[in-house]
């Protein structure tokens, strides 16, 4: 059967592309140096774009958003999400010793002052049968000597799409830790020059068992612009994070209109 016209010719593009960034990695003509980083560049966008086509076409990551679908929310939800390093691979799928702002996947990043930098932060499976998400985020901490330790959680734009003081941001997680250790949640809107923040203590986690928490961000609480939003991420912050292993294994953020009485 033939293929059609156009659908052949995209093949044809794709193909010739793959082509030519294999003869480039291969380096037979010994490129300048200032044309590999123009070509270093373009790659690393590709390769960005290609992960998020990897996740959303990977058929855990429809499953988790089925999954998603069917989790009972407050009347008035109207938006819900699961980052992807939830719901499918990603690559790589950790990082070793990571530098203050190192990305995890596209949606996470791990902020710290520790100069030694003695963390892990790896994508991980779920294998429980009450995991509802197919992977998770697990981070390992040693001889951590910095003041501070947080994981940022970037939220995307249609978050912010029709976002008013009259909603509650709802923050469901999934924690397990080797130790004890206070955790804090914090939402943060960019709108304007300014940045509202609410922050929000999760109850002490034990290690003898799995911490499920719902955290409600009400923005009334807030003064933000609704007309100069920018954009949202939760951070999540770890206190006296040192010898410790921590596991999310289910995080996921919805908003809903807060009921008026």
């Amino acid at each position: 059967m033939a293929l059609p016209a156009r659908t052949w010719f995209d093949r044809i593009l794709r193909e010739r592309a793959n082509r030519r960034w294999a003869e480039l990695a291969d380096d037979k003509q010994g490129l300048a140096s200032s044309r590999k980083r123009m070509l270093r560049e373009e790659a690393l966008v590709l390769r960005r774009k290609l992960d998020q086509f990897l996740q959303r076409t990977d058929r855990r990551a429809e499953i988790s958003g089925e999954a998603l679908d069917a989790i009972n929310l407050p009347i008035g939800t109207d938006w819900r999400w699961r980052p992807g390093f939830m719901t499918a691979p990603i690559v790589p799928e950790g990082v070793v010793s990571p530098e203050n702002g190192a990305r995890l996947g596209q949606e996470a990043a791990v902020w710290h002052d520790c100069a030694e930098r003695a963390l892990i932060l790896e994508q991980m499976r779920n294998h429980r049968a009450t995991d509802l998400a197919p992977f998770g985020m697990r981070m390992e901490i040693f001889a951590f000597a910095g003041s501070f330790l947080s994981v940022s959680i970037d939220l995307p734009q249609d978050a912010l799409q029709g976002l008013t003081r009259n909603y509650v941001l709802r923050l469901e997680t999934g924690l397990a830790i080797e130790r004890e250790m206070s955790v804090f949640a914090r939402l943060n809107i960019a709108n304007g020059p300014n940045t509202d923040q609410i922050l929000v203590k999760l109850d002490d986690l034990t290690p003898d068992a799995q911490g499920h928490h719902i955290t409600e961000f009400d923005l009334a609480a807030t003064e933000i612009d609704e007309r100069r939003l920018q954009k949202i991420w939760i951070d999540l912050i770890f206190e006296r994070p040192t010898m410790n292993a921590l596991e999310v294994r289910e995080l996921f953020v919805s908003r809903h209109l807060r009921a008026e009485f």
